[in-house]
């Protein structure tokens, strides 16, 4: 009680303090309004004048388009080198150092040899200086984006194709074998870059960088999700020191863990003790990362300290020869002369490219955008588009694969003082340094440890499964996206997976639209603004006015669903109404046909009587047409059609408890075809039982689509349409004659 009779002191205080305004005017409704304004003259351009005026080529817009091409032609003749290059070298350094063992990972899921991911880790990093808008993101392999090239590549080339012409019971051990299997994946996955990056290029000249908005977060999550639990089964073998074959496709992951249970008794010991051990190693090195981040000047660099710890481990106990642990093996030294990709590949991948071309640039410019809000400067989604397609199909002339946006280098290249793309082109150069100098150095390096590292970078995405909690508290519908991504993702393929997982995001949109929040309005006393009727008391509704509001557009979709819930909220059903009035006036055409039929029975009964006083009494009564019915007095030649007053007066047809109802527009973005007919059936069928049918707070564009679409007429003007919901109450009270001084004076 005392924290109650405590908030309503606070209110009172509150209310005190606030300013008060008092605004005077007429009431408007859009046919006023609109005369009282003047529209600024626009005059239309043709086609050909909006063709020459795009074409046309001004030195300020050559700049403007170079600029935003280039954008290092901004930013670098600005690069504040004092402020900047200290951080900038730091973070490319320690990005570089987590750059190089990643890249070698990420090939393994790509399904290529190591060495392309360093490609994959120098070209395309480098490219994106040039071209990229973000400051602080950092592009090359990531375990998504590898692991659906990969995916492609084994579908592609399955190791059943290539065992074709090899000794059967040796193949496993050949080295041809393994050659010709790996030369074609790179084929394949050289080509799939190209195509992606050509999609991405084409989609951003074309300004279609929105189509990132359609990959929801929860369905990103959910989506990520799926593919680390794909690339953690994927890693088992390497992690084991088994022999199977990688699966893709639908239940690909089902097929590896059974493909991996079946040969979990030859594990090699010695790969899967090596690669436990750098997992903890890895673990433990993130924990301190992360516990002492404020007071480590740079991350302790864990996975290039295991690289290294592995890489000589291996050489000195010679663990290939010794214990047969697969190792990374030949790392040619120098950079590839530019190769062609296959165009043949082109249609049997082109889904598949255009899935990587869209997940990869919505990893890329949300993480962008993330940086952007934080450091206080704007991101161009189509040029970022326009960068991972150059980056992309340039770099698959020199053997790379499909790359985007990491999220955990990113995070040290921005922690760790990078200001600029200057960065991610010192990490490149650091990459490019072991290509062309120290390769063969990570020659003896197990795969063992690569699998590590790829599974201890999994943890973030792990923890997404955390969502479903959040989801649940949240929001269903986000939940049910998230599950959907998860799942289908999970079991049909991350491609199929995230075609199924966009059209369930969709479905979602419609049934939201479809399935609106209806709910009826009324005022707060003493001010202009209405509220939901049933979340507050002190809103109280006018008498004889309904405010009815949807919080969706008018279309196709939801149009009856609105009419329905219409009816249901005001009480007012036009159509339940029109047949009651019709039955009453069946009913009392039937009394009055029935009353005339007992009267004319009575008129003959007396007549025969053999009483000469009644009959003399009929005969007065009958003469001067004052024979009794119903307890009234009927004419002898009355009919249905021939009623007395009185019994008009008697009939009272049903009527509604409202005379006027008001639609909230505020909410609608837009109405179709379907849309405006259902409105104006509304009008008309509610004006035939007496209810004034008003259109409030209708925005620009809408009145716009209605005038196209003939909404308007004889019957439907735009009188009806108010400029606010006050307006149209205090019209509705004005017309039926119930408004009051106090209305018009808050």
């Amino acid at each position: 009680m005392r924290s109650t009779m405590e908030h309503a002191q606070e209110h009172e205080a509150c209310l005190e303090q606030t300013q008060m305004y008092c605004v005077e005017r007429p009431i408007y409704n859009q046919e006023l309004l609109q005369g009282q304004l003047h529209r600024r003259e626009r005059t239309p351009q043709t086609l050909r004048q909006k063709i020459v005026h795009s074409c046309r080529c001004s030195s300020k817009k050559a700049k403007s388009h170079l600029y935003s091409f280039l954008p290092i032609l901004k930013w670098l003749p600005r690069y504040p080198v004092k402020e900047y290059l200290l951080g900038d070298i730091i973070s490319g350094i320690s990005t570089g150092v987590m750059q190089l063992p990643q890249g070698l990972a990420y090939a393994l899921l790509a399904a290529v040899p190591p060495v392309f991911g360093l490609y994959s880790s120098f070209y395309p990093v480098f490219l994106y200086t040039f071209f990229g808008t973000s400051k602080h993101i950092s592009i090359g392999t990531f375990a998504v984006i590898s692991m659906m090239v990969g995916g492609v590549a084994v579908r592609q080339v399955p190791d059943e194709i290539i065992s074709v012409g090899y000794n059967s019971t040796n193949v496993t051990d050949s080295f041809e074998y393994y050659h010709a299997r790996d030369t074609k994946r790179v084929q394949v996955a050289v080509t799939l870059a190209f195509l992606s990056g050509i999609i991405q290029l084409c989609l951003g000249l074309l300004r279609f960088g929105f189509v990132a908005i359609y990959l929801t977060e929860p369905l990103v999550r959910g989506f990520t999700t799926a593919a680390a639990v794909h690339v953690f089964t994927s890693q088992l073998k390497y992690l084991l020191g088994i022999k199977t074959n990688r699966y893709s496709g639908p239940l690909s992951v089902v097929y590896s863990i059974a493909a991996v249970l079946s040969e979990i008794t030859t594990t090699n010991i010695a790969a899967l003790i090596v690669g436990l051990t750098c997992i903890v190693l890895l673990l433990i090195g993130k924990e301190i990362n992360l516990r002492f981040k404020k007071k480590l000047p740079v991350p302790i660099p864990m996975e290039i300290i295991v690289v290294i710890i592995g890489t000589g481990v291996s050489a000195g106990m010679n663990l290939s020869e010794s214990y047969r642990v697969d190792v990374v093996g030949n790392i040619p030294q120098g950079l590839r002369a530019p190769a062609v990709p296959e165009i043949q590949l082109i249609p049997a991948i082109f889904v598949d490219a255009i899935a990587i071309a869209i997940v990869g640039f919505s990893m890329a410019v949300s993480m962008a955008k993330i940086f952007a809000l934080k450091h206080g400067y704007t991101i161009d989604g189509n040029q970022e588009l326009i960068a991972l397609g150059i980056c992309n199909s340039v770099g698959s002339f020199f053997q790379s694969f499909s790359i985007t946006c990491s999220m955990s280098r990113s995070l040290v290249q921005e922690s760790t003082g990078g200001k600029t793309q200057i960065a991610g082109a010192l990490s490149s150069i650091m990459v490019l340094l072991v290509i062309v100098a120290i390769g063969y150095v990570f020659e003896p390096l197990p795969q063992t440890v690569l699998a590590a590292i790829v599974m201890v970078n999994l943890k973030g995405m792990f923890k997404q499964f955390g969502d479903v909690a959040h989801f649940w508290r949240t929001s269903k519908i986000e939940l049910a996206i998230w599950v959907v991504a998860f799942v289908a993702s999970l079991f049909l393929g991350l491609d199929y997976g995230l075609l199924t997982a966009v059209a369930f995001a969709m479905i979602t949109v419609i049934y939201r639209t479809q399935r609106p929040q209806y709910r009826t309005l009324g005022q707060i006393p003493d001010t202009d603004i209405y509220c939901d009727v049933e979340e507050y008391e002190e809103v109280k509704e006018y008498p004889g006015i309904k405010i009815f509001q949807a919080n969706a557009s008018l279309y196709f979709a939801n149009s009856e669903s609105y009419t329905s819930a219409l009816k249901k909220k005001t009480g007012v059903d036009p159509c339940a109404i029109l047949a009651a009035r019709r039955k009453a006036q069946k009913r009392h055409a039937r009394e009055i046909k029935a009353a005339n039929e007992l009267r004319k029975k009575a008129v003959l009964k007396l007549v025969n009587s053999s009483s000469n006083d009644v009959e003399a009494s009929v005969k007065h009564e009958i003469a001067n047409d004052e024979l009794p019915v119903n307890g009234k007095f009927a004419s002898a030649d009355a009919s249905v059609q021939d009623m007395s007053p009185d019994e008009h007066e008697q009939f009272v047809e049903p009527k509604t408890n409202i005379h006027s109802l008001i639609l909230d527009f505020t909410p609608v973005n837009f109405v179709d075809s379907v849309g405006a007919k259902t409105l104006k059936s509304i009008i008309k069928e509610y004006k035939e039982v007496g209810v004034c049918v008003c259109i409030a707070s209708c925005s620009g564009p809408v009145m716009t689509e209605l005038t196209r679409l003939n909404f308007f007429d004889n019957t439907v003007t735009r009188e009806l349409l108010f400029h606010s919901i006050h307006d149209a109450v205090l019209a509705c009270q004005v017309k039926d004659g119930s408004a009051s001084q106090s209305d018009f004076n808050l």
